[in-house]
């Protein structure tokens, strides 16, 4: 699917009115969260901190309200649905939550797993929080938080790169590229596994606003849309993005870090080690909007409940392993004010089976 070329006569966006969060990280930022009940930002970095800030809606400007601290890099962050609790999930093989009630950075361990926690998730059942972890010990881990013991687990078949959920649909990404489809209905069995239809390493996957489907980005510079239900399955497809022309036979391809789905219009966010991000609308296969290169790879992003801010970190990203890791690569969290078209579907576009 030519997705990107159908794209190219889209307007250039524009991020002169991006704010910066004021004291971000001090060391690359692995995952950012917005709550769902109010303009809070969770942000989750390998300096081994979760830092929490309030956002303006108004000014974009920020306040650090509350931190807590890991015993190693932390790799993923969530919040609960009642905007009451923050967990990180990262390398010291943990899961830890604060309280924001309680008025103290101390967290408590919540959950434990037997290599690094790559990806942590809250979710509600029957009023009371639960959370899902997913860890390079090949594990998916299910936690009441009024308990130490996790009430069940499934093994994947490989060390769990990514993963996501929206309303009762859970997606795991795993190494070799196995895809796990989970309905939380019945959270202890996959309801479908399927190989990435890209060739490459999963990096980053998202669930559909409405929980239909996914997105999954990869390594090599390209993002498939996928249906959860086979009566969908004609619907699927995949694009190439974040790519450069290096000459006129080649190109320089970049990975796909992170995919987010606005919450009220249900089009999506790509950004890559290119330094560029883009909006896109998946039901009209078209690009809404294109964003020059920031000055450094995006490792992280997020849109706010209302999906009028869309949060995006700009950090080294480890693509090109240690060796390439400079202190003086950019490390911010950028604010960008959503406005006027730029994340609306495209009029007249080919609407989703119902």
């Amino acid at each position: 699917m030519s997705f990107g070329a159908a794209a190219a006569g889209t307007s250039q966006g524009d991020t002169k009115g991006d704010v910066e969060l004021t004291a971000p990280p001090e060391d690359s930022i692995s995952d950012l969260a917005f709550s769902t009940e109010g303009d809070y930002l969770a942000v989750a970095s390998w300096d081994q901190k979760v830092r929490i800030y309030e956002i303006s809606q108004q000014s974009g400007k920020s306040e650090g309200k509350a931190f807590f601290q890991h015993e190693g890099p932390v790799l993923s962050c969530s919040w609960s649905k009642d905007g009451k609790y923050v967990v990180g999930g990262g390398a010291d093989k943990v899961a830890r939550l604060i309280d924001l009630g309680a008025n103290t950075s101390s967290s408590t361990i919540v959950a434990q797993h037997d290599q690094p926690i790559r990806s942590v998730k809250m979710f509600q059942t029957n009023g009371n929080n639960m959370l899902v972890t997913g860890s390079w010990d090949k594990t998916v881990k299910y936690w009441d938080l009024r308990q130490q013991t996790p009430i069940g687990s499934i093994t994947c078949q490989e060390r769990v790169y990514t993963m996501d959920m929206r309303n009762e649909l859970l997606v795991i990404g795993t190494a070799d590229r196995y895809i796990n489809i989970v309905d939380l209905n019945n959270p202890m069995t996959f309801q479908k596994t399927l190989q990435s239809p890209l060739k490459f390493q999963t990096r980053t996957l998202a669930c559909f606003a409405d929980a239909s489907g996914f997105a999954i980005g990869s390594i090599e510079g390209r993002c498939a849309i996928q249906y959860k239900d086979d009566t969908n399955s004609t619907l699927n497809f995949s694009f190439k993005c974040h790519r450069q022309n290096a000459t006129p036979d080649t190109s320089k391809v970049f990975a796909v870090n992170a995919i987010s789905f606005h919450p009220i219009h249900g089009t999506f966010s790509t950004a890559g080690s290119d330094g560029t991000f883009h909006f896109w609308d998946k039901d009209a296969k078209h690009r809404l909007k294109g964003f020059s290169d920031v000055g450094g790879p995006i490792t992280a992003t997020a849109f706010n409940r209302t999906g009028t801010i869309f949060a995006y970190a700009v950090s080294y990203d480890w693509s090109k392993g240690y060796a390439y890791h400079n202190p003086n690569n950019p490390n911010k969290i950028m604010l960008h004010p959503v406005v006027g078209e730029e994340c609306k579907p495209r009029p007249g576009g080919t609407q989703r089976k119902k």
